[in-house]
């Protein structure tokens, strides 16, 4: 069961000040069938005050909210597909962002490790957007007061309007505004431009290069009732934390400490680990998608504070054999190459995939990994100090790498995985060496 969370109010934040009327058309990255949903942050924070004003810090955050949508005025339109069927557009009249304020019988205490089930959090962001383009909100914000005087926020983003970076971007803007009032200067002005990850016209050096062979949108078989086990079993939230001892504890065992980086080795040992607890056929093809940022992969760069989506998914292929019975080093390495693929001819392939198709990745022997670590999730402090934990709503199959409070060096990776293999996972992951 989930826990008590009692919704005590709910309202619709509009600019607090005039904004553009009009209608503003989405990239084709934007566009993408798989990002039709929302991303979800949960921040836990334990205000080190005895007694905080629970009102002025509702209204505080409100009056915030309804500043920060004036530069980022899209957040409070509505996503619409476009007639002529070309991809998705954003329809701005002000419409506003929904805020909820909201009591739970939680502690801060149960956020340090995983849930017990995937969905136990689900109310602390209540309204769950199902369909994006049915006329919801695009931003969700809902601030629970827990038992024990401590506090969550969970914040949700329309995923076809900003990606990771971008809605940090967002956050980190309404964490200032909540804290110093500053209505008058922005730390990063935000950039719409949507039309940089559009198609262009192939030229004549496109013409004549062979095209890139993109594994991730590549349908592979199912051997083994892949989807299906992951759609029917139960799955179970894990959470482990990496410091830096023990990264570079794993990079030794690649045997080329300075070849590879932490997110290479780290995501290669969890890619490892996940495949060898679900003893998969060994002719089962694998995938590890990541996201690349392409900001300043592109030609030119993306310009600072854009905050549409600015990335694809790199993707990291070996069959099941391979994965399990091969070092460290060989996932590792396959990772890194999968990361030096991604330039601006593969970027602009992807645009033009994902334009004239709607190509979508395969979800066939595949583990996607988001890196949250890097956002600056962490440093968004809404006036009762930086969050003590940062994480999704719903630990789902999903691996997300997380940021850990006061460790800037350490990593937290969440991910749920099939019951029947989480023990193994995890006695995987924690043993490094072995």
């Amino acid at each position: 069961m989930s826990s008590s969370v009692l919704v005590k109010e709910a309202v619709l934040i509009t600019p607090s000040e005039p904004t553009p009327i009009q209608i503003l058309p989405l990239s084709a990255l934007d566009s993408q069938l798989f990002l039709r949903f929302t991303i979800e942050y949960l921040l836990v924070y334990k205000p080190s005050r005895h007694v905080l004003d629970k009102s002025a810090t509702v209204n505080r955050i409100k009056a915030a909210l309804g500043r920060a949508l004036i530069p980022y005025y899209p957040l409070a339109g509505r996503v619409r597909a476009r007639t002529n069927g070309s991809g998705l557009e954003v329809v701005c009249r002000a419409q506003g962002a929904t805020f909820l304020q909201a009591a739970s019988d939680l502690t801060s205490k149960e956020f340090e490790g995983a849930p017990r089930h995937k969905t136990q959090w689900r109310k602390l962001l209540s309204l769950q957007v199902a369909d994006v383009l049915n006329g919801a909100p695009p931003l969700v914000v809902q601030l629970t007061w827990l038992s024990d005087g401590s506090a969550t926020l969970g914040v949700g983003f329309n995923h076809c309007i900003c990606d990771g970076i971008g809605s940090a971007q967002f956050l980190n803007l309404l964490a200032e505004l909540a804290t110093t009032c500053n209505t008058q200067k922005f730390t990063a002005q935000p950039i719409w431009d949507r039309f940089l990850m559009d198609p262009k016209p192939y030229t004549k050096l496109y013409q004549q290069k062979t095209t890139i062979n993109h594994p991730e949108f590549k349908k592979v078989p199912d051997v083994c009732g892949f989807v299906s086990r992951f759609s029917q079993e139960r799955l179970a939230p894990t959470s482990v934390t990496f410091d830096k001892r023990r990264v570079n504890e794993l990079k030794k065992l690649t045997y080329s400490q300075s070849l590879y980086t932490s997110f290479e080795v780290l995501s290669a040992h969890i890619w490892k680990s996940w495949a060898t607890s679900l003893k998969l056929p060994p002719n089962q093809t694998l995938k590890l998608l990541f996201t690349v940022n392409i900001r300043n992969r592109v030609k030119p760069s993306l310009p600072s504070g854009y905050y549409g989506n600015g990335f694809v998914l790199g993707c990291a292929q070996a069959s099941a054999k391979d994965l399990v019975e091969r070092g460290l080093g060989y996932a590792s390495g396959l990772i890194k190459r999968a990361k030096e693929r991604v330039d601006d001819e593969y970027v602009r392939q992807v645009v033009e995939s994902v334009s004239s198709s709607g190509t979508s990745p395969d979800s066939v022997g595949v583990l996607i990994m988001s890196q949250w670590s890097r956002l600056g999730l962490e440093k968004v402090d809404i006036g009762m100090g930086r969050p003590v934990e940062v994480g999704p709503v719903c630990c789902d199959r999903y691996c997300i790498l997380l940021p850990v409070y006061d460790q800037k060096d350490s990593v937290k990776v969440n991910v749920a995985v099939p019951a029947s293999a989480v023990d193994k996972y995890l006695y995987l992951l924690k043993s490094i060496g072995t």
